[in-house]
């Protein structure tokens, strides 16, 4: 059994879910994958049903419907505590993220980190194939978070990561309460106030090539006002650890 768990939410996702899984699977250091998939129409879950068969490694939970990103990943974490996993990572299906790149984020959590960021600005900006718009709406969106809660993470919104197990562990993740790109910022936001050391790996950001981007403009209202109100309750909370 592997030290590692990579999460992958998919919806939708027939033309890349088979490459990605083959990718991970060949990287140099053994990692396990968890596929959450929300009902998929297209038979994404299949697919991964059919690999099954090839790599005992491969997991796969299914849930009725499209319920949102963050609730895939809550429910991944959950999955994964009840295993010995120590790093737990997010990861996109459509190769946005480069699998490599997993190898570089669990190294950075080995060394000392308890969550590794895939960061696409923390040296300039890294990213390929997004429209200027989308470039700017993000980068300036990390700026805004920066700006409202006081933390210096660069790629605010990033969803590419690796988590530390304790990380986890910690954080109640009942309380979590965002599903899109505001429950990115809600799980780096809680981790730094929970005083865990959070560190950004640079990387180049890919847009997807196949399949349907479900990004929306209610994702990006959800962070908007969202981190606002994650900053207020933060006031009424008691970020101690239990000994």
């Amino acid at each position: 059994m592997s030290d590692s768990l990579v999460i992958i939410p998919t919806y939708n996702e027939k033309e890349n879910i088979e490459k990605i899984i083959r990718k991970v699977f060949s990287l140099s250091h053994f990692f396990e994958i968890l596929i959450i998939d929300d009902g998929s129409p297209d038979g994404t879950a299949e697919i991964v049903k059919n690999l099954q068969q090839e790599y005992p490694a491969l997991h796969l939970e299914q849930r009725t419907g499209k319920l949102g990103l963050g609730t895939a990943y809550i429910h991944g974490f959950r999955w994964a505590l009840k295993h010995p996993y120590q790093y737990i990572f997010e990861m996109d299906a459509d190769f946005s993220h480069n699998p490599e790149d997993l190898v570089r984020l669990r190294e950075a959590c080995v060394k000392g980190a308890d969550v590794a960021i895939g960061s696409r600005y923390v040296r300039g900006v890294n990213v390929v194939n997004w429209p200027m718009n989308r470039v700017l709406m993000s980068y300036f969106a990390s700026m805004y978070v920066r700006f409202i809660t006081r933390i210096s993470i660069q790629d605010a919104t990033a969803g590419f990561k690796c988590y530390k197990r304790i990380v986890l562990e910690t954080i109640p993740l009942d309380k979590i309460r965002f599903v899109g790109y505001a429950f990115q910022i809600e799980m780096k936001f809680t981790a730094i106030k929970y005083g865990f050391k959070v560190v950004e790996v640079p990387i180049i950001f890919t847009d997807r090539t196949e399949g349907v981007s479900k990004m929306s403009t209610r994702i990006f209202r959800e962070a908007f006002i969202g981190v606002i109100q994650m900053k207020i309750s933060s006031w009424f909370r008691n970020y101690s650890r239990k000994a």
